[in-house]
């Protein structure tokens, strides 16, 4: 029996039988649906609840917790800080992902990872979302990404690992690239009597 070999706690074997190897057979096994229910508390106060998805081809029923992210904004931004802001969460789910795709990419090449850190920045005008300057985008101008990897492999590894996460990064590549959205408005009349 071939030993399992798990590699920055990746069991790769696993990874490459009952993940790449079926999306390879047939692309639809790798289409998925993540859905996201975000509500209203107070002020800039809101929570959002994650739990169902779609995935390889039906619906995926294995989560049994709903995880639920509050969001808010600082003070400054008339707030009760009661969580990160969007564009924070921006951040977070870039790091989280670019993360992944580097610890993915090295345990496949049998690249043991010490430590690995990502450090983001986003340089965001408030101007363009508050109305006053049409000159002005909305949403982030720029990010800065700083990578900090230990590891024993040459430098051109860690170099190509990085160039990897971000080419197989989901939320690099809607960040970076034009997602199209669609926007429904559902309106429940209040009926004052």
């Amino acid at each position: 029996m071939e030993e399992q070999r798990t590699i920055n706690g990746i069991n790769t074997e696993e990874w490459r039988m009952s993940m790449m190897e079926p999306v390879r057979g047939d692309l639809e096994q790798g289409k998925y649906r993540f859905r996201a229910k975000n509500k209203w508390i107070s002020g800039m106060h809101s929570h959002t609840e994650i739990k169902d998805f779609y995935a390889a081809g039906k619906e995926d029923t294995s989560r049994t917790k709903t995880f639920v992210l509050e969001a808010d904004e600082p003070l400054n931004l008339l707030g009760t800080d009661y969580g990160p802001n969007a564009t924070e969460v921006v951040l977070h789910a870039l790091a989280v992902c670019l993360n992944a795709s580097f610890i993915s990419q090295a345990a496949l090449q049998g690249i043991e990872i010490e430590e690995l850190e990502f450090e983001l920045e986003g340089e965001i005008n408030l101007g363009g979302f508050l109305g006053v300057r049409e000159d002005v985008r909305t949403g982030y101008e720029s990010i800065c990404v700083k990578c900090k990897v230990k590891a024993d492999a040459p430098k051109e590894k860690l170099e190509e690992l990085c160039r990897l996460a971000q080419e197989r990064s989901p939320v690099y590549d809607i960040v970076t690239n034009k997602v199209p959205v669609e926007v429904k408005l559902e309106i429940e009349q209040l009926v004052k009597g």
